[in-house]
This record gives C-alpha cells, structure tokens and sequence, in this order.
C-alpha cells in the first residue's frame, strides 16, 4: 500500500526557488548550507525550526558592507 499525498507530513521549507550556491556553499536564495540542504528532509522538525530562524541573520549578513 502506498502513501497517498495527504498522508504525509508536511515540511515547512525556505526555499524560494533560487537554488545557487555561492562560493562558500551557501544558497543565494534562502541561505541554508549545503549540508543543510542535503539533510533538510531527514531534519527533526525542530532542527528544521532552529535554521529556519538562523536564516534572517544570515541574510542580514550577506547585504551589510
């Protein structure tokens, strides 16, 4: 028996859908690492919580001269 589409849990995710990776392998779009990335749908869901609030910060980081 397969799962059907309303049986699975839903994954709150950062993605904007501008998946590029800078030179220090971290997403232009929505900031997370790679390894971050990799791992995202293994996460608990308050890991996921956790980067999910690192991300503001980061971003912040990126634009400040």
């Amino acid at each position: 028996m397969s799962d059907s589409a309303e049986n699975l849990e839903f994954i709150e995710s950062p993605c904007i859908g501008i998946c590029r990776l800078d030179a220090t392998g971290v997403c232009v779009g929505c900031f997370r690492t790679r390894d971050e990335i990799a791992g995202w749908l293994a996460y608990p869901a308050d890991r996921r919580r956790e980067i999910i609030e690192e991300l503001p910060g980061r971003a912040e980081s990126r634009f400040d001269p």
